[in-house]
């Protein structure tokens, strides 16, 4: 995906970078924390996204996210979540789970999403609709790189996610493995 800003319009005074905004939170100094990072990681380095689709690594961005968040037709907020689920469980909220789930405070991140969240709906320029994409740790311990369990369940969350991306109306396509090599990531592989 390049790094141009499009903008769509959505009315006469409003518009938005992209309908659909994936946005990795995590902290990835915190091992599995850095879940919904590598997954924003994996999709810019193995998948061809439509410009309607913004992947964005949000770390553990607070208010900043505000702008990112506005108007969106549909956020995938994707993350490591604690649900008392046994680790490496996938787990997807939408609707009314998700302000529930943000009112836990798992972590500082998740209280920011959560104020954006609200901040947003205060300015009548909240998201059409939210979904949480996450998987429980294994691991919060400090580290760089995801926990082996984690890891080998990081496809499976991404495809999640693609899934989700397809449900909202837009394709996305596998790049060839050949191309994969052409980009490094910290989180993920070489």
């Amino acid at each position: 995906m390049d790094a141009a800003v499009h903008t769509f319009s959505m009315t006469d005074t409003e518009t938005v970078d992209a309908p659909v905004l994936v946005l990795g939170l995590g902290n990835i100094l915190l091992q599995d924390e850095g879940v919904g990072v590598a997954v924003v990681e994996r999709l810019q380095r193995r998948y061809r996204v439509p410009d309607e689709v913004e992947l964005l690594d949000g770390g553990t961005s607070g208010m900043s996210l505000l702008e990112d968040m506005r108007n969106r037709e549909h956020v995938i907020v994707v993350d490591a979540v604690r649900t008392g689920k046994p680790p490496g469980t996938e787990v997807v909220l939408t609707g009314e789970e998700v302000p529930a789930f943000l009112c836990n405070k798992v972590s500082p991140h998740q209280l920011a999403l959560s104020d954006v969240l609200a901040n947003l709906t205060l300015m009548n320029e909240s998201p059409h609709h939210v979904t949480v994409v996450g998987m429980e740790p294994l691991s919060l311990e400090t580290h760089l790189g995801l926990s082996e369990m984690v890891a080998d369940r990081l496809q499976a969350l991404t495809e999640t996610v693609i899934e989700h991306i397809k449900a909202a109306g837009y394709e996305v396509e596998q790049l060839d493995p050949e191309a994969w090599k052409m980009n490094v990531s910290l989180m993920t592989e070489a």
